[in-house]
């Protein structure tokens, strides 16, 4: 959040002015300014037992709710979990407590339950006691074990959000304090309530109800703790400590929090890279897989990126600290699963329409049960009634209907992030499905993105060594691989560089700016087109060029052409194999990029590409995904460049690459961590797997409370003489969410 200098809420601290958004901001950090003004720790070392009351809780079926601390929602009464789960945060406290509530009380449910069930084998023994005997057993269990059913109840209808718990709460209540009245006062019950002599009690039911409801808790609780057992995984991957290097040459053994952006730091063989940064000295093979899903280790050399908690496997290296805590590779993936996994599908807006009519509606056929039987049924009818307004209650269970997407989402984003591929939301789990079209840019994407200088042409009147030095001049303040490519040249021949007096990226073109006091302008025949040069003393010896592949830049010294540069840009060594896959799955592919069509021609020839453009401007990549989707495409859009950021955006799922800039990210839907292509197939594959997922999930719980509802009420009995005992419905209650749940966890063991 921006706070702006004008808040009329600020305090001082040690010399400095604090600025807040609101009194009740300012008035926290008065109490503890130390605890606001201390670092925050890394996401990877976050979360642990003792600072559970610190951490940030959400709900899974309604992801806009946030608690400092654990507690449960007040939309649906359900637990709350950690936004971020933490490596060793052992059991959710709440299902601790409601294992020991469970099995402190199961005893007295078995015993009750065996008396009511009896047909009268205790009554010998018991005689008119037996009622109070039930009672003081089922007591107990109700108001000591089933009271945060209760609480949670009444929270409920407090907020006006009718859930689960109202259900829970009307069928336990009523069949309690109905069999409670039933043995202190059995006069004041009329015929129609007694089975022969006898006022009917349902102590057993109030009993069960709570003691399965207690049981399918535990077992969610325990199954849904299981959806973050990727982000756990993750988590566990960075090392708890690092190797500094001091200035004095001598080496010590620090927490990961004390590392700083510059710190020098030993890796030996077979430790984990601590932070992300860059080899200073040595070479060796580091193992990446944890992270991209990319079996094979990646050479590392002086100069290269290394990435946090990925493993050195053989040589030694010093490395520079770069990104730390929440910047690293590693924390923003775990950062980006957790978003996804808090997203609501767009398949989830139906099962919400339908929940939040669906408990009143279950109390109206409750109700309903219970004056029909009563009016219309056999004797006891209003016995009859009770019983099977309560099974009503009971076997209504709307938290299937609100699991049954979350969990898929969650688990699915869990295991996507294993194999390199981060969701953004979980829209975009549903829409890449569907995706039929593939727009791919070129640099980056379908190759390395790590361009090597080619060669440099001259116009009359200019030199080779000329036209590199003013070019890489400019170049210096451009973050383009191609920019890279010519000052890394310029540097290597040491031509002496000069400093850019102005710079402007005209991203999708080229860069302006001036050398030496003199406007220079640098890139395609559009920019040149743009500025009035005439490129085409030199446009036979880009042709030529353009044929080998390479991207040809022209560079323009006011207002006249002075030269031309080339940059080639190996492919990827897995886009062909990626491409060839996805073609596979009937995708339509094109490329579009910012190279001239001669060098687009190359390069689609090379990987198979029949459909391309060149010397596009961001706006005709955009445009271009506007026109698709006006024909009734479903588009995707893979990049990795500040260019490719509005198409990434408009396409129906943007797809980045890891290896590209922030903005691309931020602006995608999806991102592939390693910028490997063939995580586009994981994507899809994962994406049809998890969407049958919900369907299932969905279809179960629908189903499920379509029939069970009716059969509660009681609508088989004329026919078949069938009721639905409060016994099995708490039972079916139970197990439902845990189904849920359970098929959700499924997608874990699906074959990408």
């Amino acid at each position: 959040m921006t706070v702006k200098p004008d808040s009329p809420h600020h305090a001082s601290h040690n010399g400095h002015v604090y600025h807040f958004c609101s009194a009740k901001c300012h008035d926290k950090f008065k109490v503890e300014p130390e605890r606001y003004l201390k670092p925050a720790p890394a996401l990877h070392v976050r979360a642990t037992p003792d600072v559970a009351a610190d951490t940030e809780y959400t709900c899974p079926m309604h992801p806009e709710i946030r608690q400092m601390g654990p507690g449960t929602c007040p939309k649906c009464g359900m637990t709350l979990e950690p936004v971020l789960p933490g490596e060793d945060e052992g059991d959710n406290p709440e299902l601790t407590e409601f294992r020991h509530r469970f099995w402190w009380t199961l005893p007295l449910t078995v015993i009750v339950t065996a008396i009511a069930m009896s047909g009268g084998m205790f009554d010998p023994l018991l005689g008119p006691a037996r009622p109070w005997v039930e009672m003081a057993l089922a007591t107990p269990v109700v108001l000591w074990s089933g009271w945060p059913f209760f609480v949670r109840g009444v929270q409920s209808i407090r907020n006006r959000s009718p859930n689960m718990w109202t259900l829970i709460g009307l069928g336990t209540g009523a069949a309690y304090v109905y069999s409670v009245i039933a043995t202190v006062a059995p006069d004041v019950f009329p015929p129609s309530f007694r089975i022969g002599e006898h006022v009917a009690v349902y102590f057993e039911a109030a009993a069960v109800i709570i003691s399965l409801t207690l049981l399918g808790q535990v077992l969610e609780l325990k199954a849904r703790s299981e959806t973050g057992a990727a982000i756990k995984a993750l988590l566990g991957l960075a090392p708890k400590t690092a190797r500094r290097i001091r200035e004095d040459g001598s080496e010590e053994d620090i927490p990961l929090t004390h590392v700083h952006p510059g710190d020098r730091l030993r890796v030996r063989p077979g430790e984990k890279v601590p932070v992300d940064g860059a080899v200073e000295e040595g070479a060796s093979a580091v193992d990446e897989s944890m992270l991209t899903g990319e079996p094979i280790p990646v050479t590392k050399r002086p100069g290269d990126k290394l990435i946090g908690a990925t493993l050195n496997a053989s040589g030694a290296l010093v490395m520079v600290a770069e990104k730390i805590g929440s910047q690293t590779v590693l924390s923003q993936i775990v950062q980006m699963v957790a978003q996804a996994q808090r997203s609501r599908a767009p398949m989830q807006r139906m099962a919400d329409r339908v929940a939040g009519w669906f408990v009143v509606g279950v109390v109206a056929i409750a109700l309903l049960t219970l004056f029909v039987w009563g009016l219309f049924g056999p004797q006891p009818s209003w016995a009859y009634g009770l019983i099977n307004a309560v099974a009503v209650l009971i076997i209504a269970c709307p938290c299937a209907l609100g699991l049954a997407t979350p969990m898929s989402v969650m688990v699915a984003t869990g295991k996507a992030a294993t194999h390199g591929v981060l969701f953004r939301d979980a829209a975009a789990i549903e829409s890449m499905r569907q995706v039929d079209t593939l727009i791919v840019d070129k640099t980056g994407t379908l190759t390395e993105g790590k361009p090597a200088f080619h060669g440099v042409a001259a116009a009359p009147g200019w030199t080779e060594a000329e036209v590199l030095r003013v070019a890489a001049s400019l170049d210096q303040g451009s973050e383009h691989p191609l920019a890279h490519a010519i000052v890394a040249e310029a540097k290597k021949r040491a031509l002496g560089l000069s400093t850019a007096g102005t710079f402007e990226s005209s991203s999708g073109i080229g860069v302006r700016g001036t050398v030496g006091g003199q406007p220079v302008a640098l890139g395609n025949t559009a920019l040149m087109k743009d500025e009035g040069v005439d490129w085409r003393p030199l446009e036979a010896r880009a042709e030529a060029l353009r044929q080998e592949g390479a991207s040809v830049m022209f560079l323009a010294v006011a207002g006249r052409i002075a030269g031309l540069l080339a940059v080639s840009d190996p492919i990827k060594a897995s886009t062909a194999e990626a491409l060839e896959g996805l073609r596979a799955t009937g995708l339509r592919i094109i490329m579009a990029t910012g190279d001239g069509l001669t060098t687009a021609r190359a390069i689609g020839r090379q990987l198979g590409i029949d459909e391309l453009h060149g010397e596009v401007k961001p706006k005709d990549k955009d445009d271009l995904v506007a026109k698709l989707q006006a024909e009734g495409r479903i588009v995707a859009m893979a990049g990795d460049g500040i260019n490719d950021a509005p198409a990434l955006a408009r396409a129906n799922v943007g797809i980045a690459m890891g290896t590209g800039t922030d903005v691309a990210m931020n602006s995608a839907h999806l991102t592939l961590v390693k910028g490997d292509l063939r995580g586009i197939a994981t994507a899809r594959a994962l994406s049809v797997a998890t969407v049958r997922n919900m369907h299932q999930n969905l279809t179960f719980a629908f189903l499920y409370n379509a029939l069970g509802v009716p059969i509660a009420a009681g609508v088989l009995y004329p026919f078949l003489g069938l009721l639905l005992s409060p016994l099995i419905a708490a039972l079916a209650m139970s197990l439902s969410s845990a189904s849920v749940v359970g098929n959700a966890l499924r997608l874990r063991t699906t074959t990408l």
